[in-house]
């Protein structure tokens, strides 16, 4: 047996973080502009510095929900050693390396889920199941959502007594308010960790008296605001130019999801390391949350490009108004996802929107033996990841010790 100080454990829990970082910069960060180069609409060089930097954005704003799960809700009894964390980290990265070489997307949600409650299984405890049934039923749901949306979107867009200059600003409206309420951590909250851009301008000005679900009336008035603003800047684009506005409003969704993506990814990597970093160590939630923005951003940087062809190109041919609308519904899943806490996979969603959006305009240009295999991949995934981390944590209390 070889002896590992403390200190030496946190060293080698931290280095696994950041290449767990990396590999979800690389890999579950990508979906988000593939449907912007498949349209042509940016270059993949072009989209993965702009993913690098709204994703690692997104991780110190939004990440916090999904490490918190990560790191203590799915084993009961027991809590996250430094050992442990590397040993699920270990696997959950080695998974989405393999779809990394292979092309073939991994979702990292069910890879490092599978990890951790393998790790804390092999660590005596006991399964969570109100956790994976909530899990469950949502992962589930994302592709009928996704999907749906997507085909629903690019179908009206495709309608010719829908004008152009009506359907792609509406859809702005639409998310330029849910942009209005999203949770961000440099936002002040005096009720919440996180507050939101509505709320915030709205208690500017005294709030106003509340309504139903304790929303008041000047969140409600900011948001119709917002949405109106999106609604206008975006008709105006697409009144100049069809085309050029249409592109302008896919990069613009397309940044946001890729902000989303790392809110909702960053906590992959660094929710096992929670119980370290908060209760052992003492040291704040944001530093490891910027421990994974780092990785994430060079890992966009340095490993993105080749994802990003094989999920623009080989899932379906789309143009600029179907990507549209396999971004929307991305986006709001995501951020739907942090909301709630609740660990996805980028790719999961992204690639069912493409595929409702490529389905819209005919089944000819989505890849069915792609989709065939990506699916086994998932399921693969997630139970064998159980087993190769429970495994691997054995091994290394037996070579290191507990």
């Amino acid at each position: 047996m070889v002896a590992f100080s403390f200190t030496a454990l946190v060293g080698i829990a931290v280095l696994t973080c950041l290449f767990m970082a990396w590999v979800l910069g690389a890999n579950s960060n990508s979906p988000p502009f593939a449907p912007a180069i498949g349209a042509n609409a940016i270059s993949t060089m072009q989209a993965a510095f702009v993913i690098g930097l709204l994703a690692a954005a997104g991780a110190l704003m939004q990440g916090g929900s999904i490490s918190e799960t990560i790191g203590a809700d799915l084993i009961n009894g027991v809590t996250i050693t430094p050992l442990a964390a590397t040993a699920g980290l270990l696997t959950a990265a080695g998974f989405m390396s393999i779809g990394i070489y292979t092309r073939y997307p991994i979702p990292a949600a069910f890879a490092t889920t599978g990890a951790m409650v393998g790790v804390g299984l092999s660590l005596g405890g006991d399964p969570a199941m109100a956790t994976y049934r909530r899990l469950g039923i949502f992962w589930l749901l994302v592709p009928i959502m996704s999907g749906g949306l997507a085909y629903a979107t690019a179908t009206i867009l495709r309608r010719d007594d829908v004008p152009e200059t009506v359907g792609v600003p509406l859809l702005a409206g639409i998310v330029g308010a849910i942009v209005a309420n999203v949770r961000l951590g440099v936002i002040p909250d005096p009720t919440a960790e996180q507050g939101t851009l509505a709320g915030f301008v709205a208690r500017l000005f005294g709030g106003g008296p509340t309504l139903a679900a304790g929303i008041d009336l000047g969140t409600v008035l900011v948001t119709i605001a917002v949405g109106l603003l999106a609604f206008a800047w975006v008709r105006r684009q697409v009144r100049e130019s069809v085309e050029s506005g249409i592109r302008s409003f896919l990069l613009v969704l397309g940044g946001i999801v890729a902000f989303s993506s790392g809110g909702s990814q960053v906590g992959l990597a660094t929710g096992p390391l929670e119980n370290l970093f908060r209760t052992e160590l003492g040291l704040p939630g944001f530093l490891l949350l910027a421990i994974g923005a780092v990785g994430i951003l060079a890992g966009a940087w340095m490993g993105a490009p080749r994802l990003l062809q094989a999920t623009s190109r080989e899932y379906a041919q789309l143009g600029v108004r179907r990507s549209i609308a396999a971004l929307v519904p991305g986006f709001i899943i995501a951020q739907l996802a942090i909301a709630l806490g609740i660990p996805i996979s980028l790719n999961n969603i992204i690639l069912s929107g493409v595929i409702g959006g490529g389905l819209a305009g005919g089944s000819a240009g989505v890849s069915r033996r792609k989709i065939g295999v990506t699916i086994t991949f998932w399921l693969l995934t997630l139970g064998s990841s159980v087993v190769v981390s429970y495994g691997l944590y054995r091994l290394f209390v037996t070579i290191i010790g507990g």
